[in-house]
């Protein structure tokens, strides 16, 4: 579908450039802009190589882990079927670590090695519910559907909260922002209420 937008916005910038007659502009901007992507790639590769730094000085150091272990109420809470020391656990907790510092890109890593474990642990449950009557078991063995936790952990780390906006203030600095940091208070509050509305849509759908 993102194809489909992306190709229909830039089909029909060409036909209105030759309608307006500034083909020799929309020329220029694409080189601009060409230009413009490799500078920031190059920026943005340097301050997340920084900040993966020092997530993994922070892991080799045991601080990760020992956030891990006082955040095992709040993993609990948010899913309440996963045990608090299954491999998914820690990798849920050092996504959400990473996002809450603004190292939405650091966190992939973890984000993706967590939803692994989230399948293989619903692909366990499924064998144990083999054994039940065929009408039940074929409703527990749909294949290919995400499980609660699947679900709560990607609705999570969609809407994390996020004490420093990494991203956001490399391309405010980028563009020559006076204040690039100036964003962190209303990245705070923005993203504490999606958590937040994340967080009870999770709860209200467990339920359900």
């Amino acid at each position: 579908m993102q194809t489909i937008l992306w190709e229909g916005m830039i089909l029909i910038g060409i036909i209105y450039s030759v309608f307006t007659k500034n083909f020799t502009n929309i020329s220029d901007a694409a080189l601009n802009s060409s230009k413009e992507a490799v500078s920031l790639c190059i920026t943005m590769a340097g301050v997340m190589s920084f900040w993966c730094g020092l997530m993994e000085i922070a892991t080799q150091a045991g601080i990760i882990e020992a956030m891990s272990k006082k955040m095992k109420p709040v993993i609990k809470f948010l899913f309440p079927r996963l045990d608090v020391n299954h491999p998914a656990a820690k990798h849920i907790t050092t996504n959400i670590i990473a996002n809450v510092l603004g190292l939405g890109w650091a966190a992939t890593p973890a984000g993706l090695k967590a939803m692994e474990e989230l399948a293989n642990l619903e692909e366990e449950r499924r064998e144990k519910e083999r054994t039940l009557p065929a009408g039940e078991k074929e409703a527990a063995m749909q294949k290919g559907v995400a499980s609660n936790e699947m679900c709560n952990f990607l609705i999570i780390n969609i809407s994390s909260l996020q004490l420093i906006p990494v991203t956001v203030i490399a391309y405010r600095s980028q563009y020559g922002s006076v204040h690039p940091t100036s964003i962190v208070g209303a990245g705070i509050i923005a993203t504490a209420i999606s958590t937040l509305a994340g967080v009870a849509f999770c709860k209200i759908m467990d339920r359900k």
